[in-house]
């Protein structure tokens, strides 16, 4: 296990629109606030054509080969994440999301882009004082966190 300690910062809640991509517009936002670290909450809705991985093709190969499902109509959306910067700097979301619509729900990371139908809800609460970065692994394909204590 690594690890690293930090405290809590700012809280933004923001209200995506209609149309707004998602990991894409949070992303931008944590640029343009200087946010390094941080953790998400959103609820609302995706609409069709949003685009979850909803695993890997193989989970015995590497480096992983995801699996991508496309939503067809419109999807309640609960999620979590966390937000971190990569190599460069650059502020980077991982967040999984359970999107429903009647009885069935599709589960997965929305790295692949999901779109908001109507609002998407996000509250971000700031990590400061973390020493934390998503390094690239080329034997799994992922850019892991990679925390410093």
């Amino acid at each position: 296990m690594q690890y690293s300690e930090g405290s809590l910062g700012r809280v933004f809640v923001l209200r995506l629109e209609h149309g707004d991509p998602m990991p894409a517009t949070l992303e931008a936002f944590a640029a343009e606030k200087g946010i390094r670290c941080g953790m998400a909450v959103m609820v609302g809705g995706a609409d069709a054509g949003s685009r979850l991985v909803v695993g890997p093709e193989d989970g015995f190969m590497l480096p992983v080969n995801p699996m991508v499902q496309e939503l067809t109509g419109v999807h309640e959306v609960a999620a979590v994440g966390t937000l971190f910067p990569d190599e460069s700097g650059k502020p980077v979301l991982h967040m999984h999301a359970a999107c429903g619509r009647m009885e069935s729900t599709v589960t997965g990371c929305i790295r692949a882009g999901i779109v908001t139908w109507q609002v998407l809800e996000v509250v971000l609460v700031e990590l400061v004082g973390v020493d934390a970065v998503r390094r690239f692994d080329p034997a799994t394909g992922f850019a892991l966190l990679t925390p410093h204590g």
